[in-house]
């Protein structure tokens, strides 16, 4: 059973979540910018600082919440951490805005990413970062964190047929420094980015398209039990179309 979903936002707090040296550059992409969060406002309400609306609420459940910690001038915010215990009873929680057309790529070119600081003993076998649809029922675009190793990857799933088209960074990020990581879809290559540099790359079809109705979803796919939990600190999550 799913939980109810609570929205909570803990107020600032002045902590250093490990090293913050300055974030490396996101790909030149020459697309428009879809959507952009920084978490450096002081109010509840997190806001799309591209102009484009997008505005975030904090879903949650079983006491899951989000705080914020110091990182260079700015904020970024910190997930629940690991939890030992079952999964349909630990915190669980993400930040969300509703569905929009202008977050669906279709065939053209997309690039997303974050500034992701996880800890080598925060792993798991899987946490989302920044997503858009579910790979088994609609289609996808996504970032995440995968397996012990902590290694960042990018999906991809077509609306029309669901096969995950993924590449895996060929290093960690989980080592307790922040660290810039981008996907970049570009024509026919999917990359992974990690600190501007090409950590990986497969081919995928010119004509696969990402269209869903589903929210964009940051730190987890959502707030119930199964919901590949984030458990590091995000800041400077970001996406580029076209």
């Amino acid at each position: 059973m799913r939980s109810r979903w609570l929205g909570v936002l803990v107020a600032a707090v002045t902590i250093v979540a490990g090293p913050t040296p300055a974030p490396a550059a996101t790909p030149n992409v020459p697309g428009a910018v879809m959507a952009r969060y920084t978490f450096n406002a002081r109010a509840g309400v997190i806001v799309d600082e591209s102009g484009r609306g997008h505005t975030l609420s904090v879903i949650s459940g079983h006491g899951g919440s989000v705080r914020s910690v110091v990182h260079g001038q700015g904020a970024a915010l910190a997930f629940p951490s690991p939890c030992a215990a079952r999964a349909s009873i630990c915190p669980h929680v993400a930040l969300q805005s509703p569905s929009t057309p202008d977050l669906n790529p279709g065939t053209r070119d997309i690039a997303y990413g974050a500034d992701v600081l996880l800890a080598p003993g925060q792993t798991s076998k899987g946490q989302n970062i920044v997503q858009k649809g579910y790979s088994t029922t609609s289609s996808q675009w996504k970032l995440q964190i995968d397996g012990v190793a902590g290694r960042p990857s990018c999906v991809l799933v077509d609306h029309r047929k669901p096969f995950i088209r993924v590449v895996t960074s060929s290093v960690t990020a989980a080592d307790g420094r922040w660290h810039a990581i981008a996907c970049r879809r570009t024509g026919t290559t999917l990359a992974v980015y990690l600190d501007g540099v090409v950590r990986g790359s497969v081919t995928v079809p010119a004509g696969l398209s990402v269209t869903n109705n589903r929210p964009l979803s940051i730190g987890a796919k959502g707030a119930f039990a199964d919901n590949d939990q984030f458990n590091g600190a995000l800041d400077n999550v970001w996406v580029e179309v076209g």
